[in-house]
């Protein structure tokens, strides 16, 4: 299981990182993102904590841990700044937080997330066939919600994304140590939400070769400071 989608007590979530991480492990995970929610009040606070949290986490534990941050119910026209400022302060991956049909996110948060420098698009609620073409064009990935809620419109989701070739991926949105989910549960999440197996499949392929390439990045940045 490589899950991006999980928060730690530096937002919402229950655990500290090192515990969130520790819990994942267990669950079996190779890879645990930790995108706490963010907005311009503490992004300057989570990123670099996160980062700091996660390189002392992977040299020593069994597990990569990957930070990034969810910008969340931010009005649309300051996503990409807040993306750029994620960027700028090293975080590993960004989700945005869609518009669910759990929460009054702001329309149009779909389609300013998708013009941002962003990887995933959470639980994005009632996807437009032109959003789903969006993304697959700008290769952002829409997300698979295993959370209450955040799932009411996988089926949606996962149609729209299917019939425009966008990437779908698999997130748990868990937010304490029972909402960690393994790789079966996650299957039939994607199963429910009227993917083949083969479909299941690559959304959970998603998901590693997003974990790939953070991992060439990480491995070229550090050429670059031994350079």
């Amino acid at each position: 299981m490589i899950d991006f989608h999980t928060h730690s007590l530096l937002s919402d979530g229950e655990l500290l990182p090192s515990e969130l991480a520790r819990r994942a492990e267990a669950k079996g995970y190779r890879a645990v993102g930790i995108a706490d929610h963010v907005d311009f009040s503490n992004v300057d606070f989570v990123i670099p904590r996160l980062l700091c949290a996660s390189k002392e986490l992977r040299d020593a534990a069994g597990i990569d841990v990957i930070a990034g941050a969810e910008i969340t119910h931010i009005p649309p026209p300051l996503i990409a700044a807040l993306a750029r400022r994620c960027r700028e302060l090293g975080a590993e991956f960004l989700i945005v937080h869609g518009e669910t049909l759990a929460e009054p996110v702001l329309p149009g948060t779909n389609d300013a997330a998708l013009q941002a420098q962003i990887d995933i698009l959470a639980h994005p609620g009632l996807l437009t066939p032109d959003q789903a073409r969006m993304a697959a064009s700008r290769g952002i990935l829409l997300e698979i919600s295993c959370r209450a809620g955040h799932c009411l419109a996988n089926g949606l989701v996962a149609r729209r994304a299917l019939a425009a070739s966008a990437q779908l991926v698999i997130g748990s949105d868990a937010h304490s140590p029972c909402d960690l989910v393994g790789v079966e549960a996650a299957m039939n999440v994607a199963r429910g939400a009227g993917l083949s197996e083969e479909e299941a499949v690559a959304a959970m392929r998603s998901a590693e070769l997003l974990w790939e390439r953070i991992r060439k990045e990480r491995s070229s940045g550090q050429e670059r400071q031994v350079r």
